[in-house]
């Protein structure tokens, strides 16, 4: 049997390979806690919640780190998914359809959704730049949060009901079955998201966006972030690339969205859940854990989001000691002194220096 030679192992393929042998140490770690039972019932309702924020961010990080365009509509895409998928299972609840199969198709609809939207948004959007492209993202995000607060669908015997006015105004049968009940959102999603399939998510996000940007497509992608004039003297196609960046980031904002939309036994679209607020808050994820650096994205979700409820005893100081964390991490992350004080003290750099004195 080959041995693999991790010596002669591309820098990037090691670090990916990092990243996964991460999510799944946790993973296990976790499953050992949850047989054993010392895992509190607070982390337990965390669990799902730190999948879906770091599949997200994964997906935010594709298009802020490696597209370089900043984009403050994520989370509506978020709620593309969630409605989109929520909106499936209700239709095909009492069809006898398999409930792991209906899920699946789920999650399969969600992303295409949000792709699909992303696709759409990323025509017009794309061609612009900076603050502009952050405002209109952000435009979209609220507008798919006020036109799912305003929309009700039913359904009876005669087929579906669309309304933008009020639930009697889709004059249904006595039969009648209320699906999306404007500000009400869609009640009596079952609960099928667990930790399980949440890790499985993260790794299959890795996996798309590892492949992207290692890719001819990637390495075109990351050469018009960094001179968009040089790369289009070169003939590189620029709204092709961009606009698949964007809708891969797109895709994996949906499933991140069908996730939370299963996790929830009602599913509305609040400024809490889909809002400008959520859309910063994942933006927050990105940038503390390195721009470009999904691993780095994936661990500032999860400590981020389990810090406020660990906190949450310390009722009086709880944001103090956040908005404090923050700004180490960021001071940690981004300042110039921490940066190379990190290299002067890295592992890494500290084991090859000794293999090359080692090979002297």
């Amino acid at each position: 049997m080959k041995k693999i030679d991790l010596t002669n192992m591309k820098k990037t393929t090691k670090d990916h390979l990092v990243t996964y042998g991460m999510v799944l140490v946790v993973y296990v770690i976790v499953q050992i806690m949850l047989a054993s039972g010392s895992l509190s019932s607070l982390m337990q309702g965390l669990l799902v919640p730190l999948t879906i924020y770091s599949v997200v961010a994964v997906g935010l990080n594709l298009c802020v780190g490696y597209l370089g365009e900043l984009s403050l509509g994520h989370a509506g895409f978020m709620c593309v998914g969630a409605f989109s998928s929520a909106f499936f299972t209700k239709c095909m609840e009492h069809t006898g359809m398999n409930e792991s199969v209906r899920f699946l198709l789920a999650i399969v609809i969600g992303t295409l959704v949000a792709a699909l939207f992303g696709f759409l948004i990323g025509i017009p959007v794309l061609r612009l730049r900076g603050d502009y492209l952050a405002i209109v993202t952000l435009a979209f995000g609220e507008i798919i949060k006020n036109v799912m607060n305003v929309l009700y669908v039913g359904r009876d015997g005669s087929g579906f009901h669309f309304s933008i006015k009020d639930s009697a105004s889709l004059n249904m049968a006595e039969d009648g079955e209320m699906i999306i009940n404007g500000a009400k959102g869609i009640t009596g999603t079952p609960h099928q998201s667990t930790f399980t399939i949440g890790v499985i998510l993260i790794l299959v996000s890795l996996f798309v966006v590892f492949n992207l940007v290692n890719s001819r497509s990637g390495r075109a992608i990351m050469a018009i972030r960094d001179n968009r004039i040089a790369a289009e003297s070169v003939g590189i196609n620029i709204t092709k690339f961009k606009l698949l960046g964007f809708t891969i980031s797109a895709a994996i904002a949906g499933a991140g969205g069908v996730l939370y939309a299963h996790n929830l036994s009602t599913l509305t679209a609040l400024p809490a859940n889909f809002g400008y607020n959520m859309s910063i808050m994942i933006l927050v994820f990105v940038v503390l854990g390195g721009m470009g650096s999904f691993r780095g994205s994936i661990i500032s979700a999860v400590l981020l989001t389990m810090l406020p409820e660990v906190l949450r005893g310390l009722s009086d100081y709880r944001m103090l000691i956040y908005a404090v964390v923050l700004i180490a991490m960021m001071l940690f992350n981004w300042a110039p002194k921490a940066i190379e004080w990190r290299e002067r003290h890295s592992i890494r750099d500290r084991l090859r220096n000794r293999k090359t004195k080692e090979v002297r």
